[in-house]
């Protein structure tokens, strides 16, 4: 009997979980088993696995091998084990020395050939084998620079099975790999592009201070998707913690952008409306994946033509917008993803969407109701920023009566008032006013009473509800950072009553 082990790792989520993997190679008739729960990829790595030895000039063993995968009671997906059960039929074989490998971590699918392609999720993956106490692991050549993210750990970096066998054999040994940065990311859209729409500049503008979701109205050609694509500029840059949290939805999501693995910008997910919930939210028949609420982490979610998703998709939305993160149940086990994104919906006023606005629409009073009645009250009743866009006028279109301010000005006034909301919220474990709880926000941080008449009659009247009026507390906070000044007025609770009653009142 001939036994031998490697490491690989397995996800769950963004959450990856070390794998033992076990060879053990046995007299009897030449058969593979493979054991410990694979799904339909896992189990075809057997034949590649074989090809692959073949190929690379050595023997598969003509014996009984029985490959398990610890622990057994976990899913294994994917075909990132190619490579751990590759190099373990070789250790067990007496090819490799099993001293070698029997701390060693491998991440890689196997070509036919013998070739080492990527696989999805690796940065998650090395962060758990660190976690672990693993020291070295040896990844594809086009996952290095992904998998060197990580401190603590030597990567190796490997374009073939020959390559890791040379290595392991003593005889060709692959150097450390050192990440290359890659080159700055395009600036992205100016703000000084939007003509007109003070309203809307506003609103993005108080968005992006306080993390507030957003909601703009308005006909065609107003400037809705415009703003809500220059918003992530607005928004500062990920720190490392964050920006390894996004690297890795993205990793796993399989949409990490090639030659600058770490995503430093907040990033901007805008799903067309034919999106189902699984693409929305996440999920998936076989290994879960991350919706786009998901790989919007961070950053911010856009629905244009909001009204045009199915109303149960866009209700999956709330719970996940309240928590910041969204578990996703399936019969085979469950994934946990985070989710901390700003949501904009853009919508037209009505089905006709005439660019003249109101004045020259041609829908019934039922047919605008019906149109507006798609997105559900208690989805809105999230949203703490509601702005009607006008049509942009010919004086602003063709004279421009003065140059708009651009993305670095008003980015400028954000960091300041991120900076001020931080200082306050020191030590509570809150980065923005929108995620300050109510009670806290009320016993802690309390708006002087003789500020809030206004906010309690609409209270009083059913304008706003209970969770609306401490959403509009919120939004007065974030007024009154950017104005510099230590606590919201009158002046800046009007304000936030209007921007969230606006769109009710229209």
């Amino acid at each position: 009997m001939a036994l031998a082990r490697t490491w690989s790792v397995g996800l769950a989520g963004v959450q990856g979980a070390m794998v033992e993997v076990e060879v053990d190679l046995a007299s009897g008739v030449p058969t593979v088993v493979l054991v410990g729960l694979p799904d339909a990829v896992v189990r075809q790595s057997v034949d590649r696995v074989r090809a692959a030895v073949v190929n690379s000039g050595h023997e598969f063993p003509l014996r009984r091998v029985t490959i398990g995968l610890s622990p057994a009671a976990m899913p294994k997906q994917g075909s990132g084990f190619d490579l751990a059960v590759a190099v373990a039929v070789l250790a067990g074989a007496g090819v490799l020395p099993r001293a070698a490998v029997d701390e060693l971590v491998l991440l890689g699918e196997l070509g036919l050939d013998g070739s080492l392609r990527a696989v999805r999720g690796v940065l998650p993956a090395v962060l758990a084998a660190v976690r672990a106490g693993h020291r070295q692991v040896i990844v594809p050549g086009e996952n290095a620079d992904e998998a060197a993210l990580v401190e603590d750990i030597d990567v190796l970096a490997a374009g073939s099975l020959g390559q890791v066998v040379a290595h392991l054999a003593g005889r060709v040994a692959l150097t450390p790999h050192a990440r290359v940065p890659g080159p700055p990311a395009p600036p992205g859209a100016d703000l000084a592009d939007v003509v007109g729409q003070a309203a809307g500049r506003r609103a993005v503008e108080v968005a992006a201070a306080g993390g507030h979701h957003l909601f703009l109205t308005g006909p065609p050609g107003a400037g809705k998707t415009m703003l809500a694509e220059r918003l992530p500029g607005l928004l500062p840059p990920l720190d490392e913690p964050a920006a390894l949290e996004v690297t890795a939805i993205a990793s796993v999501a399989g949409t990490l952008a090639p030659g600058s693995p770490l995503a430093t910008r907040p990033p901007f997910e805008a799903p067309h409306h034919s999106a189902t919930m699984a693409g929305l939210v996440g999920g998936g028949s076989g290994q879960i994946r991350p919706g786009a609420l998901c790989r919007a982490h961070r950053g911010v979610l856009f629905l244009d033509e909001a009204p045009e998703f199915p109303r149960a998709v866009l209700d999956t939305l709330r719970q996940p917008l309240e928590r910041g993160q969204v578990t996703i149940h399936r019969a085979s086990g469950s994934a946990t993803f985070p989710c901390r994104a700003q949501l904009v919906l853009a919508a037209n006023p009505c089905p006709c969407a005439s660019a003249a606005g109101d004045t020259a629409c041609t829908c019934s009073a039922l047919e605008r109701r019906r149109y507006q009645s798609r997105l559900s009250g208690p989805l809105l009743d999230r949203v703490d920023l509601r702005v009607d866009l006008p049509a942009v006028t010919r004086a602003a279109w063709l004279d421009g009566l003065a140059p708009p301010e651009s993305t670095g000005e008003v980015a400028r006034r954000v960091r300041a008032a991120r900076a001020t909301a931080a200082a306050r919220l020191a030590g509570t474990g809150l980065e923005l006013n929108s995620q300050v709880p109510g009670r806290l926000l009320r016993d802690r941080w309390p708006v002087p009473r003789g500020a809030l008449p206004l906010a309690e009659r609409a209270l009083e009247r059913g304008a706003l509800s209970v969770r609306g009026f401490d959403r509009v507390l919120r939004v007065a906070w974030t007024l009154a950072d950017l104005a510099g000044i230590t606590t919201p007025g009158s002046d800046q609770v009007a304000e936030a009553l209007g921007m969230r009653l606006q769109r009710a009142a229209a």
